[in-house]
């Protein structure tokens, strides 16, 4: 499955990915206002077997599929308290 992944201009590490070119009539307007403009990044051929570094390739195929598109989230990070003297 071939799949096509932008970048948001708003938010740093917040990618979209969907199964057209420039194609974004299956993406949530909400979404899409608070993605800002989708800056292309890459075309990706999916299959099973292949290992996506933050997303489950499994379950961005299946809502390509299912939805026309798949929002990869930044990482969550965790800050520590600090240490009260």
């Amino acid at each position: 499955m071939l799949c096509f992944i932008y970048k948001s201009s708003k938010k740093p590490e917040l990618y979209l990915y969907v199964p057209e070119k420039d194609n974004f009539s299956n993406v949530d307007e909400l979404l899409f206002t608070a993605f800002g403009t989708p800056e292309f990044v890459m075309e990706l051929e999916l299959t099973p077997n292949r290992k996506l570094a933050r997303a489950d390739t499994e379950k961005v195929m299946t809502n390509l599929k299912n939805k026309g598109y798949f929002v990869q989230m930044p990482p969550v990070t965790f800050n520590a308290p600090k240490k009260i003297q």
